[in-house]
């Protein structure tokens, strides 16, 4: 997610997490800190294990990063691109949300080079974008200084879809494993919402599925069987929600400023997370692996 200037006090971390089965876990160092700007986000790792995150040393690039915690930069975006959200479809593809551009790229598997996969001017700020295992996009777009926000798809013709309008400030926004869940949360309003996904891919159904009484939410994942990780912001946790929307468990980090989660590791149970105030990589095993693994 990218929060307003005044939302941010350092520079941001990556983070793994490691072993939630129980009540509370705690994270460890995996890189050195300040590799990232201010604006790391969207991790995602494919199949072969790679792992991703925008703005490493500088805006506007994706970094690699190894098993060993060493990054690299991958690829510059086209100038005037920033990226957010990372997400990998099923045959390998890389597709990144370009708030700054308004549009959403494709790297195809095996090449380096963005093409424009969708783009509308009338999006705000593409944020987090979701992937459903029939390889439909969802998009958040939040627009902060409103307090708004949007959710878009972008169908198999390319086509740029809105969803729903007049929202909280969209962000976080995950399917889950059968792909027939939507997962969105406000940050800011701190609240997630549920849909059921149509087999056009619009959503009905609409239901609260978990409200917090403080500090913010930013991005999310589910893991195999359903649970969705929310990451929370300011508060330097990443809360585990089972299907029926009960907290079963917290995990604390060292920063304060989470702004997303993914899943990778050898077998998919190492959960990235990327910080806002520390600019590192930490590790954490969650129990079950991520609802992608080893389908990118």
């Amino acid at each position: 997610m990218i929060y307003p200037v005044r939302f941010f006090i350092g520079i941001t971390c990556l983070l793994v997490l490691t072993n939630c089965s129980d009540t509370q876990k705690y994270s460890s160092d995996f890189t050195a800190e300040h590799v990232f700007t201010k604006g790391v986000e969207g991790p995602a790792v494919n199949a072969n294990g790679d792992l991703f995150a925008v703005n490493f040393k500088e805006e506007g690039t994706i970094g690699i990063v190894d098993q060993n915690g060493k990054g690299k930069i991958y690829l510059k975006l086209p100038d005037g691109s920033i990226g957010n959200g990372i997400r990998f479809d099923t045959e390998g593809n890389m597709f990144i949300a370009d708030y700054k551009g308004h549009k959403v790229y494709r790297i195809k598997k095996g090449t380096k080079i963005p093409e424009v996969w969708a783009q509308d001017s009338t999006l705000t700020q593409p944020n987090d974008l979701a992937i459903a295992p029939n390889n439909t996009i969802y998009l958040s777009d939040p627009n902060w200084e409103e307090g708004s926000g949007r959710i878009w798809m972008v169908d198999h013709s390319k086509k740029i879809r809105l969803l729903e309008d007049n929202m909280g400030t969209t962000n976080g926004i995950e399917v889950s494993p059968d792909g027939l869940k939507l997962y969105v949360n406000e940050s800011l309003q701190r609240k997630v919402w549920e849909y059921d996904i149509k087999a056009d891919g619009t959503l009905h159904q609409k239901k609260e599925f978990i409200v917090f009484d403080d500090f913010g939410l930013d991005g999310m994942r589910c893991d195999s069987m359903g649970n969705l990780y929310i990451t929370r912001y300011d508060k330097g946790t990443v809360v585990v929600v089972n299907k029926v929307g009960k907290i079963i468990q917290e995990i604390q980090l060292k920063g304060k400023k989470p702004s997303n989660i993914a899943f990778g590791g050898k077998d998919g149970k190492t959960c990235f997370v990327t910080m806002a105030d520390r600019g590192c990589i930490e590790s954490f095993q969650a129990e079950y692996p991520g609802r992608s693994f080893n389908k990118i």
